[in-house]
């Protein structure tokens, strides 16, 4: 993850904390909640606000959740009343498996040229047949906005990364409008992958 996205969410924490914490995103949560066993693990990457990790907690889930942002994971350790990782995709030090594995609006920050790497190690504390969801900003293109690096993909070059990766196969695909206020044109690819 680029150092100046991390120091973008230090810096910025409590405003963003504040926009992203009441979003609604129950049908996505729904969606993925379908492939993952009742009280199962889920391993929330790149959690933000907590917000996603404290509802999955609330519906009888074993949480374990971790951020790059030092800011972030004392609001977000606060929300969900546990202790929040402080660690970056790409120095994961993780002693369990995972039934399922949650990347909401955060690998998008991963550089496109490392985005195979993450993905697989993050794959390595997936059980068999665990689900790995994560999303990004639609599009074919890479930006820096306000410090922030994006990684954005559309189906196809998603598909292009995730071929490279063999023990992970795509189980769906859908693309959803951006659920804060005032960014109705935006949209979302969300991605449903499953462990081989």
């Amino acid at each position: 993850m680029v150092s100046s996205t991390v120091e973008f969410y230090n810096n910025n924490s409590y405003e963003f904390y504040n926009n992203t914490i009441s979003a609604e995103m129950d049908s996505l949560y729904k969606s993925f909640l379908e492939y993952v066993v009742p009280g199962g693990k889920i391993l929330d990457a790149g959690c933000g606000s907590g917000r996603d990790s404290l509802y999955f907690k609330n519906q009888g889930f074993s949480v374990t959740a971790f951020d790059a942002s030092e800011e972030m994971v004392k609001l977000s350790s606060r929300l969900i009343k546990q202790e929040v990782l402080l660690m970056r995709f790409e120095e994961l030090k993780l002693d369990e498996q995972y039934d399922g594995i949650w990347a909401c609006a955060s690998l998008l920050h991963v550089r496109r040229q490392d985005s195979v790497n993450v993905i697989r190690n993050l794959a390595k504390f997936l059980k068999g047949t665990g689900v790995f969801y994560m999303s990004f900003k639609y599009g074919d293109k890479e930006y820096e906005k306000d410090g922030r690096y994006f990684n954005c993909f559309d189906e196809e070059n998603f598909k292009a990364v995730i071929l490279q990766i063999p023990e992970l196969s795509i189980e769906k695909i859908n693309i959803t409008i951006d659920v804060r206020p005032g960014r109705n044109e935006e949209y979302w690819l969300n991605c449903y992958l499953i462990k081989k």
